[in-house]
């Protein structure tokens, strides 16, 4: 038989959603209080579930007057940061206490877009929309990761020559100074072409599922391939990274199952702006790569991490995302590559054709030429699993856009190297003035502006316009 204090508990639980209604009504200001929005894909789920049956949420909450988003995004790196955390703390702070009175359970707060997510039953999300502060009520979805094509490995690293990576390596620039980080499954740190490009420390390895939460790990293999072409070494006989300087940093946005909930996506995203949770220590990484997209929607405007991508932005963060693998038809462009904010990369294979599924413009989120960039995606060797350290020979050849992405991540990541007070903005926009074009003549929705050339970008960079690399290493030789 139950208790007194438990009976307390049941009683005092019972009360509150009885009295909610009426109580959220005079909150307001009234008893027609204005019901926040729900997510058509929320209410999809609502029309047939039970009551007391439990679904993920995230609880998008009004900004207070004077929090919006707009000066935030002008403002230094740390106070904007501090910012953020301010405002999610102040327009949440009722809206906390009342979901958890009401036991939602896994509450976590999304100070980067002000929202919370949560697990909650059914029958109590027509209430919690009627709170005064909510703006809108999404599914917490989830993404599945990329699939990747294998094939037999190559002896020579083509696509790493061709978007001139090496040319300025013997300049003396091979992404020294410089962090990256990948938003994917995670990495292998035991393979030899990886372990020691990590930067180290509790504010270099995060998993929002709390699965791996120590040491970087990968169960699936993606985001060991995508770091591999970031920064990976020559330990396996060949040069397989854009960048072997630079360190690394990561977010393990999959779960081991291969799955990336809403929720997860925007807490990497925040994490990757402020990793140590002290917006006085500038530890963020100066370009992120997102070789993931939500597939299932190509060819439309999905704005849900726009946000996210525009406060990295504003911060001086590069943020670089795979085209996606829709193609071939036009019009298959996936958000969030299809962001303005975004710089989305195609894949193009050793004769310089575009990837039959690559996806093409034009970009369902009005960017004039999408993608805006290509990058060798199709039979590229890079580093995979080692089995905790067991397998030596741990290397692939990988096709898709996801491995096109890294290429451009590592070719920015090159050039902050070599001029380290430029602007994030001001690199990207030199890696696309330079770009050698491809297919129709001029930026088209096939090859954007074309193929990345990183040695062109460096003496642009440096002032030698009308002086080409291969003219200048002909003086040199002279």
């Amino acid at each position: 038989m139950p208790g007194k204090k438990d009976l307390c508990k049941k009683f005092g639980r019972l009360i509150i959603i009885l009295w909610l209604p009426l109580w959220l009504g005079i909150a307001a200001g009234g008893a027609s209080a204005q019901a926040g929005t729900v997510d058509p894909e929320l209410q999809k789920m609502l029309d047939v579930l039970g009551p007391n049956d439990e679904l993920p949420v995230i609880v998008k909450v009004a900004d207070d007057v004077g929090s919006r988003l707009g000066p935030l995004l002008k403002l230094r790196r740390a106070e904007m940061i501090q910012g953020l955390k301010e405002r999610a703390e102040r327009s949440q702070k009722d809206f906390r206490a009342f979901v958890q009175r009401s036991g939602v359970k896994k509450l976590r707060t999304l100070w980067l877009v002000n929202s919370l997510s949560f697990t909650v039953k059914a029958g109590l999300i027509p209430v919690i929309a009627r709170y005064p502060k909510v703006d809108a009520i999404l599914l917490d979805e989830t993404i599945r990761v990329p699939e990747t094509t294998f094939s037999s490995a190559s002896a020579v690293e083509w696509n790493i020559e061709l978007t001139g990576a090496p040319a300025v390596w013997s300049l003396g620039y091979s992404g020294e100074g410089v962090v990256v980080a990948g938003m994917d499954t995670g990495v292998d740190v035991d393979h030899p072409d990886l372990t020691d490009r990590w930067r180290g420390g509790t504010n270099s390895w995060y998993d929002p599922n709390e699965e791996r939460v120590d040491r970087p790990y990968d169960a699936d293999g993606h985001g060991t391939q995508v770091m591999g072409l970031l920064v990976g070494g020559d330990a396996g006989g060949s040069s397989i990274g854009m960048a072997p300087g630079a360190r690394w940093i990561a977010v393990k946005i999959f779960n081991d199952a291969g799955e990336a909930s809403d929720s997860a996506i925007h807490l990497g995203f925040q994490w990757l702006l402020d990793p140590d949770g002290d917006p006085l220590t500038d530890d963020a990484p100066h370009v992120v790569n997102n070789s993931w997209g939500l597939d299932r929607l190509a060819g439309q405007c999905e704005p849900k991490f726009q946000e996210d991508v525009q406060l990295l932005k504003a911060a001086g963060i590069g943020v670089v995302f795979a085209a996606g693998n829709a193609g071939p038809t036009s019009a298959s462009s996936v958000s969030p590559a299809n962001y303005p904010e975004s710089l989305a990369v195609g894949a193009i294979d050793n004769a310089l054709v575009i990837a039959l599924s690559s996806s093409r413009g034009p970009s369902a989120c009005d960017e004039p030429v999408f993608p805006q960039l290509v990058a060798p995606g199709v039979m590229v060797r890079t580093s995979y699993l080692t089995n905790g350290g067991n397998e030596p020979n741990s290397y692939t050849t990988a096709t898709g856009t996801s491995f096109a992405a890294p290429h451009v991540t590592g070719a920015l990541a090159l050039l902050k190297s070599a001029f380290p007070e430029a602007a994030m903005a001001d690199l990207e926009a030199v890696l696309i003035e330079t770009a050698r074009d491809l297919g129709t003549k001029g930026p088209d929705n096939d090859y954007g502006y074309g193929l990345i050339d990183v040695y062109e970008a460096f003496y642009r960079m440096r002032g030698d316009r009308g002086l080409t690399a291969a003219l200048y290493l002909l003086l040199l030789s002279d």
